[in-house]
């Protein structure tokens, strides 16, 4: 079967994905692939043109692991195909001495990644209710405006900009909004508008502040704030050091 094209949506999200990670580990190469579906060949080479260092599979992980403990791991990998996720095998083997990322990128050194349980893929948490989108999607179609949308939602204008992205991107609406008035020179903070994001995913903020995924992760590593689902604090120290 034929490997999905590059397009820039897809691009954009595996950027997104490896985020500022440097060199890319070969774990993180085989989680991308899993989520955009498509080979870690496929991921590593496009990486590499996109100019980012990536681990070479030869080298990856093998040096952590003892030839005992190789053994044992491609053992109880094949004997329990498709019974344990990444992260569940780190749990169960070695006593968890070893990290979920460390396995995985282990066994598709060993080219075992047939016999791993897929991990539940996340869902995007829905900020709009489905009675909300289908007005959304009727003003839009009527020719409203942003603002008079936000209006109508009780929404900001961002969440509304993001919102229409978002429809734009599965169809369901075949353009952006106007805006009415625009701001000019002001400068708007729309991470401050939401208040505490610490229970609010990357894609919830995204959605709500008219911003890419992408963004928000570079927003969030700049100013030190934590996500539920991805620490711009730990992204930040770690660069300064």
């Amino acid at each position: 079967m034929a490997l999905p094209k590059w397009t820039d949506e897809r691009t954009e999200q595996l950027t997104s994905f490896v985020g500022n990670e440097s060199p890319i580990s070969q774990a993180t190469v085989a989680e991308a692939a899993e989520q955009l579906e498509t080979s870690t060949r496929s991921v590593s080479s496009k990486l590499r043109k996109m100019g980012h260092d990536v681990e070479l599979a030869s080298a990856s992980s093998a040096r952590a692991f003892t030839e005992a403990q190789e053994a044992t791991l491609q053992t109880f990998v094949s004997d329990n195909s498709g019974e344990y996720t990444y992260a569940q095998i780190a749990d169960n083997f070695e006593s968890g001495a070893f990290s979920a990322k460390s396995i995985q990128g282990k066994i598709l050194s060993m080219e075992l990644t047939d016999h791993v349980k897929p991990a539940p893929k996340v869902e995007a948490v829905r900020t709009y209710s489905p009675e909300e989108e289908e007005t959304f999607v009727s003003m839009v179609n009527d020719g409203a405006f942003v603002e008079q949308i936000a209006d109508a939602l009780d929404r900001s204008v961002n969440s509304v900009r993001g919102k229409a992205l978002s429809l734009l991107r599965s169809g369901d609406i075949d353009g952006i909004p106007r805006q009415e008035h625009t701001k000019g020179s002001a400068k708007e903070d729309p991470l401050a508008d939401l208040g505490d994001i610490s229970s609010m995913t990357v894609e919830a903020i995204a959605e709500s502040i008219g911003k890419t995924a992408r963004g928000v992760k570079t927003m969030l590593t700049r100013r030190g704030l934590v996500a539920s689902d991805y620490d711009g604090a730990a992204k930040k120290e770690k660069a300064a050091g």
